[in-house]
């Protein structure tokens, strides 16, 4: 059976939900691939955060981001996803239209070096109070390194713990029939409990 790219999807569906103007959040910067897409989407006059504790992965991301026509698109955070709710200007929390994360490690960077559940959980626990209603937090989640196991597991009981009323959660997974395979999780927020 065909693997399919759940990077792709999840792209292809937040398309359909960004639209200049709006401001977005890369999690996990990565090789910057997510950022470019997020900035593409907002530009020329929303914003994206992007978090990363790699030196390398910042670099990474702000030569792809340099290219671009809207660089100041951007604003790269050097540090954990964990704390993006004390980086993130106290005017967005809540109109924030997309939050994505890449779990696992840096494609090409070292492999020791990986996205820590415990952090994670807080990040998205973050994630959600600045999310605006009907904004979404896609993640994707690698069962297939070493680590990524428990981290997936985890991720998953968050989602199956978010109430139902607020949040409405979709699982897909790249391969029925690998427990390895990568999965990404889609959470959007359907009202907000304030109100």
């Amino acid at each position: 059976m065909q693997r399919i790219s759940l990077v792709n999807i999840a792209h292809n569906l937040l398309k359909n939900k960004l639209h200049p103007g709006d401001i977005a959040i890369d999690a996990t910067l990565g090789n910057g691939y997510d950022s470019l897409f997020l900035v593409e989407q907002v530009s020329p006059c929303g914003l994206v955060f992007g978090f990363d504790i790699q030196e390398t992965a910042i670099e990474s991301t702000k030569n792809k981001i340099l290219q671009t026509r809207y660089p100041e698109c951007l604003r790269l955070i050097h540090g954990s996803h964990a704390d993006m709710i004390v980086n993130i200007p106290l005017q967005y929390h809540g109109d924030i239209s997309v939050i994505m994360f890449n779990l696992g490690y840096l494609p090409g960077g070292d492999k020791s070096v990986i996205t820590n559940t415990n952090t994670t959980l807080i990040a998205l626990n973050n994630a959600r109070q600045l999310l605006e209603v009907e904004g979404i937090i896609t993640v994707m989640a690698y069962p297939g390194h070493s680590g990524g196991d428990s981290e997936a597991e985890q991720v998953k009981n968050w989602c199956n713990q978010l109430d139902k009323v607020q949040f409405k959660v979709d699982f897909i997974s790249s391969s029925v029939d690998n427990n390895s395979a990568p999965i990404l999780f889609v959470i959007q927020k359907l009202t907000n409990p304030n109100l």
